[in-house]
């Protein structure tokens, strides 16, 4: 009689058994490139599925570099001259077996040793618009937005939006703010004329009356009939209202802190696609970089900005008059004038802000306790205010704007446990054009839609 601790097994149980167990060790892993170049999985038997960059056949070997989008970095691949095919082409997608192994090369920690390699996605090389040894340009990949996220320089910028978005996510999270989503709809839809969000500011306010901060994240909308390098159609947002606040300074704190980290962030992260661009793209760009990270960023108000600006030896092509709104060649220059690094202007003519800027009450100058924050290169990233939350004045603003019927629900707002509050928004695109040094705000999203163009 066994043991009681002891289970019988019949000889076709303990096939299957050995069986499985072989199975078991014998069956690859499967890996992302990111985890394969590692080197923490040396030794062992893998499947990496990807595309190819390279194909370097030799008389008895065939030498690949495959990458999934995971890595800047690609996993060279080594393998049989009797494994190469017709097919394996600069862009083809690939299936890969092999053993794990440590590269006799100083170019890469690891390889991979081939066993198997299956063409999952034929690609032919003629015809593919982008070439195994040819560099091309942001502006000639912008072609191909369907195409682009396969060269290096796009697939970079993706993890980087990836990484940025994290950091964004994760600055507001542990400060308690709370997530605010903002639909769109469509007027036939809703019986009621509904359109598209230029932004969430609106809503947050009213979040904001239950929550001492809270925040949004995602697509606006602006019907801007430009096809500049600096405007789109379509752009992510980053917005935060602050209850409980009567101070510019808080806002400004927020803005910087926001910048501060998700730069931090981005640069700890994912260091090899940041520097693709600061050395192909913007070579140089990461002393800029730097310089804003070491420096406090600046303080003026747009009375002293126009005084800077009309004391400049420089020809403006647009008025530089107190109570003109300050372009983009205005805002570039005063930021190089003061040391370029990120500025903030505050106090701006009270005519030039929306009805729910808090008026100053500072006459005869008016102006409104507004601040945009501006970079270099880019000239504007952020824009924000105090909330007007004296009720009487908000009224007369909205009638003298014809606007006090359509936001009647904002006044309420202002009768039921109102507090003094403001927020900001943070364009991400142009987040990202002033980390990276990009020129043109279409090289800083996924899929670009302006004035006359949405090809996707």
């Amino acid at each position: 009689m066994l043991p009681a601790n002891r289970l019988w097994l019949s000889e076709g149980a303990l096939g299957m058994l050995q069986s499985l167990r072989y199975y078991c060790q014998k069956t690859p892993r499967k890996l992302r490139i990111c985890e394969a170049i590692s080197n923490l999985e040396v030794g062992t038997k893998i499947k990496v599925q990807g595309w190819l960059r390279s194909v370097r056949p030799q008389k008895e070997n065939l030498f690949l570099h495959v990458n999934d989008g995971s890595s800047l970095q690609s996993l060279q691949v080594v393998a049989s001259s009797e494994l190469n095919h017709r097919l394996l082409t600069f862009g083809s997608a690939v299936e890969i077996s092999g053993s794990l192994v440590t590269s006799p090369s100083r170019k890469q920690e690891v390889e991979l040793q081939a066993d198997q390699i299956d063409v999952v996605g034929e690609c032919n090389p003629v015809d593919f618009p982008f070439k195994i040894k040819e560099k091309h340009g942001l502006e000639y990949i912008r072609q191909f937005p369907h195409l682009r996220c396969k060269t290096n320089a796009f697939s970079s910028l993706l993890r980087i939006r990836s990484e940025a978005t994290t950091a964004i996510q994760q600055y507001f999270k542990p400060a308690g703010q709370e997530k605010n989503q903002d639909e769109e709809g469509h007027q036939h839809f809703f019986s009621v004329p509904a359109y598209l969000t230029v932004s969430g500011q609106l809503h947050l306010e009213i979040m904001a009356g239950a929550f001492p901060g809270v925040y949004t994240f995602g697509p606006t909308f602006r019907a801007e009939n430009s096809q500049s390098r600096r405007h789109l159609a379509e752009f992510y947002m980053v917005e935060a209202e602050i209850s409980f606040t009567q101070s510019l300074e808080d806002l400004m704190k927020v803005m910087e802190d926001l910048f501060r980290s998700t730069t931090e962030h981005l640069l700890a992260q994912c260091p090899e696609d940041v520097a693709l661009y600061h050395k192909h793209v913007s070579p140089g760009y990461r002393d800029n970089v730097d310089l804003m990270m070491k420096k406090s960023f600046n303080v003026i108000t747009y009375t002293e900005a126009i005084n800077i600006l009309n004391s400049s030896s420089k020809k403006f092509a647009f008025k530089t008059d107190w109570g003109c709104d300050l372009q983009t060649e205005h805002e570039k220059y005063l930021v190089k004038h003061c040391g370029d690094v990120p500025l903030f202007v505050t106090d701006y003519p009270y005519a030039l802000k929306p009805f729910y800027a808090r008026d100053n009450a500072d006459q005869p100058l008016h102006t409104a306790a507004a601040v945009d924050l501006l970079v270099p290169g880019v000239g504007e990233l952020c824009g924000g205010s105090l909330r007007e939350e004296r009720l009487d004045l908000l009224k007369t603003r909205l009638a003298q704007a014809g606007l006090d019927e359509t936001y009647g629900w904002y006044l309420d707002l202002r009768r039921f446990g109102s507090v003094p509050h403001g927020g900001f928004g943070m364009g991400f695109e142009r987040y990202l054009q002033c980390v990276l040094g990009v020129d043109n705000i279409k090289d800083v999203i996924p899929f670009p839609r302006f004035s006359r163009s949405c090809p996707l």
